[in-house]
C-alpha cells in the first residue's frame, strides 16, 4: 500500500479499507430481533483473532437503546467476561430493570452459546441543556495537523511489523489521528497523558443511539495501550499478556460521531497486575461529550 498516511484519508486505499470495516460494524449494529428484547447480531471483520471489546460495548448499548422509547443513552458499565470468536454471531439479551419518567435502566448480556462474553448495565436519561460546566479541552494540534495512526506502521521495529501491518490492511472502523506512535507500533514509555482525534469517516445518519454506540466502540481503542505506555516497568507486547477487565462510559451530551472528537487518556493507577485508565472525550467545539474509565490486567509472560 503506497498511500501517504500523513495526509488526507479521502480517496486512498486505506480509506476504502476503513469504509469496509465501517460497513461490517454497521451490520453488527443492525441486530435481528428475536422477540422478548432478545437479539442476534453478526460481528465486524476480524482483526485481533477475537471479537474486539469495543464492538461488544457498542452492541450492548445499541440493543439496550432499542428497548427504550423516550430517553437518550446516558451511561454504560460493562464487564468483559470471556473472549468471543468473530466467525460466530452473538446473542444479546436486554432485561428491563426500571422505566421512570426521566430515566430508564437496562441490564444487557452478550453471549455465544453458553459463554457469556459481556455483561453490562445501561442507563438512559432525558437531560436538560443547562446548566453546563465543561472541562477544558487540551491544547493540542487539530486533526488535520496530526498524522493518521497508520502513518506510524512503517516505522515499527521488525519484531512488531506483522501485527502493525494489520492496522493498515484491516483497519478499525474509525479514522484516528495521533501525534506519536502507540506502544504496539514501537512508541516509547512515558508517564504523560495522550490525546488523539477520532471519528467515523463518513456520515452515518441522524439516529442518536447509533452515534452513541459508535462512540462506545471507539472509546475502547488505545486504553490498554495507554497502560503499556505509562507502565513503570519495561513493558512490550512480547513480554506481557494484557486484557481489559471492564469499561465505564458516561455520555454528557448528544454525540455526532461523524465529526471529529478529541480523546484524552491518562493513567490513574498501576498496582501489581492491574491498571486503571481514565479518559475524557471533547467534540471539535471544545464541549465535554463523554468520560470513560477502564481497568485492565497486565501480567508478565
Amino acid at each position: 500500500m503506497t498511500d501517504d498516511l500523513t495526509g488526507p484519508l479521502q480517496g486512498t486505499a486505506l480509506k476504502k479499507a476503513v469504509l469496509t470495516s465501517l460497513e461490517t460494524l454497521e451490520r453488527a449494529l443492525t441486530p435481528e430481533p428475536l422477540g422478548g428484547n432478545r437479539f442476534r447480531a453478526d460481528n465486524e471483520r476480524d482483526r485481533f483473532g477475537r471479537i474486539f471489546g469495543g464492538q461488544l460495548l457498542a452492541q450492548a448499548l445499541y440493543a439496550a437503546s432499542r428497548t427504550v422509547e423516550q430517553h437518550a443513552p446516558a451511561s454504560l458499565h460493562a464487564y468483559f467476561v470471556q473472549t468471543g470468536a468473530s466467525d460466530t454471531p452473538v446473542d444479546i439479551a436486554v432485561d428491563v430493570v426500571r422505566d421512570g419518567r426521566s430515566m430508564a435502566t437496562r441490564q444487557v448480556t452478550v453471549a455465544q452459546g453458553e459463554r457469556t462474553l459481556l455483561t453490562a448495565m445501561a442507563s438512559f436519561h432525558t437531560n436538560p441543556d443547562e446548566p453546563v460546566l465543561d472541562a477544558p479541552r487540551p491544547d493540542v494540534p487539530g486533526p488535520e495537523e496530526m498524522p493518521l495512526l497508520q502513518h506510524w506502521v512503517h516505522q515499527v521495529p521488525a519484531s512488531l511489523r506483522t501485527n502493525a501491518q494489520s492496522w493498515v490492511d484491516v483497519p478499525p472502523a474509525i479514522e484516528m489521528r495521533i501525534a506519536e506512535p502507540t506502544s504496539f507500533l514501537g512508541g516509547r514509555q512515558t508517564p504523560a497523558p495522550r490525546s488523539h482525534w477520532m471519528r467515523v469517516p463518513r456520515t452515518i445518519g441522524d439516529e442518536p443511539a447509533l452515534h452513541a454506540a459508535m462512540l462506545a466502540y471507539a472509546s475502547d481503542y488505545l486504553m490498554l495501550d495507554m497502560a503499556m505506555r505509562n507502565h513503570p516497568d519495561p513493558a512490550d507486547y512480547g513480554s506481557i499478556t494484557a486484557v481489559s477487565l471492564d469499561h465505564g462510559l458516561w455520555l454528557h451530551r448528544p454525540v455526532r460521531f461523524d465529526e471529529w472528537h478529541l480523546y484524552t487518556q491518562q493513567t490513574v493507577a498501576i498496582t501489581g497486575h492491574r491498571a486503571l485508565i481514565r479518559g475524557v472525550i471533547h467534540d471539535a467545539a471544545g464541549h465535554t461529550v463523554a468520560s470513560t474509565a477502564q481497568e485492565m490486567l497486565i501480567r508478565p509472560l
